[in-house]
């Protein structure tokens, strides 16, 4: 038998049940939708982009040469600025001339002697001959005076050779400067002992303090037109090698990629890959008209290898990378997002050409892919010209 409490207990549980059901079933219809992630967007453009290698590089001369003595002596001037340009056959130095002038002399009064000897052996030559044909004189006599004359020719021969090695030696006491370019410090002070292999005294104590024997006099560098060595990956040679006769065009960047020192062009490749680095040695040249390479001076070289023409090309910013692969976030009409993979090619600056997944005119977003999943709701901020953000208004909500 049912009691009263219990008939009254059922219908209040059955009321409970369907205001519970109610509820639950219209607890959404308060909340607000989603807000729309703020974004930034570019454009998928077509463009021509350059392709570029780019290394470490140091700066080289294109020639090196010491200044040297071609013969002994003391030091008596030096007649160059220390790191000034000098010019081929520019004195740069002189020797004591003394000991050599005596040489020439000498060698000259000696050639003297043997010329007038052998001028009077010429004469008695000539005499014998006459006779010979009177029959006056015996032939013997004759033949040895013919090969007397002859001794002394060679004598006198071999005198002028003198002479003029003399003149040589007394014209290298004036050291003059074998190339054009730009002369270092002077490694041997005036009034020191110097020889072929360099100094025979004490060096210059302002650079080294210590006695240094065999250093040259100077170091003249060849700085206009200079070179640059830089090293680039085996895989980029085969590269290299067919467009080596075009001539490539080569940048000379400072050390913080700011500015660009000059601009030359490959000359050589290295005819051997380094084992250890798996690198090649490359070599570009410069005018170097402004002086703004150095040598020794380290440098950024970019290598122009070729440019791609009609390539579709995003901000780099608008790439990532993750479980996916390497994808975009593609903006479509209604102001939506897709997750896109895309295939990458080369990357110029800022900007990164798109082999394929993507269409010249899409949207794809450049700032604020951590915030965005598919099919997220987006909207476009772009810079005003005051430097504050509005939003687009393609996806039909108001300006802020």
């Amino acid at each position: 038998m049912t009691s009263p409490c219990q008939l009254i207990y059922r219908p209040l549980s059955a009321l409970i049940l369907i205001a519970y059901s109610f509820s639950n079933a219209h607890a959404g219809e308060g909340r607000p939708a989603p807000s729309p992630v703020p974004v930034a967007a570019a454009t998928v453009e077509q463009q021509s982009v350059p392709v570029w290698i780019e290394a470490q590089g140091t700066v080289v001369p294109r020639n090196y040469a010491n200044v040297m003595p071609r013969v002994a002596g003391q030091l008596i001037s030096i007649n160059f600025r220390e790191g000034q340009p000098v010019k081929a056959g520019q004195l740069l130095a002189t020797l004591d001339s003394k000991p050599y002038r005596v040489l020439l002399e000498q060698v000259q009064a000696q050639m003297a002697r043997d010329q007038a000897t052998l001028s009077g052996a010429q004469s008695d030559l000539l005499r014998y001959e006459t006779l010979l044909t009177q029959d006056s004189i015996a032939a013997q006599q004759v033949t040895g005076q013919r090969a007397l004359t002859a001794q002394w020719a060679g004598t006198v021969a071999a005198d002028k050779a003198a002479v003029d090695n003399a003149q040589l030696q007394l014209s290298y006491t004036r050291i003059t400067a074998p190339i054009s370019g730009i002369i270092g410090l002077r490694q041997v002070d005036a009034g020191n002992m110097v020889g072929i292999t360099g100094a025979i005294g004490a060096g210059n104590s302002a650079l080294s303090g210590t006695a240094v024997t065999g250093a040259p006099i100077a170091i003249i560098a060849q700085v206009q037109p200079i070179t640059v060595l830089f090293s680039i990956a085996q895989n980029q040679l085969p590269a290299v090698l067919d467009r080596i006769h075009s001539a490539l065009p080569v940048q000379a960047w400072d050390q913080r990629r700011t500015k660009v020192l000059d601009t030359g062009k490959l000359i050589a490749v290295d005819n051997q890959i380094n084992a250890a680095t798996g690198t090649v040695m490359l070599k570009a040249e410069f005018l170097n008209e402004n002086r703004g390479l150095f040598p020794n001076q380290f440098v950024n070289a970019r290598l122009l290898l070729t440019t791609v023409k009609n390539a579709l090309t995003i901000p780099t910013a608008a790439i990532s990378t993750g479980a996916p692969g390497t994808y975009v976030y593609v903006i479509d009409k209604t102001s939506k997002v897709t997750l896109r993979r895309v295939t990458t090619g080369v990357t110029y600056l800022d900007t990164t050409t798109i082999a394929s997944g993507l269409k010249m005119g899409e949207r794809v977003v450049t700032d604020g892919l951590d915030r965005l999943r598919d099919g997220s709701q987006v909207q476009i901020i772009t810079p005003s010209a005051s430097g504050t953000t509005r939003a687009d208004q393609h996806n039909g909500h108001r300006k802020p």
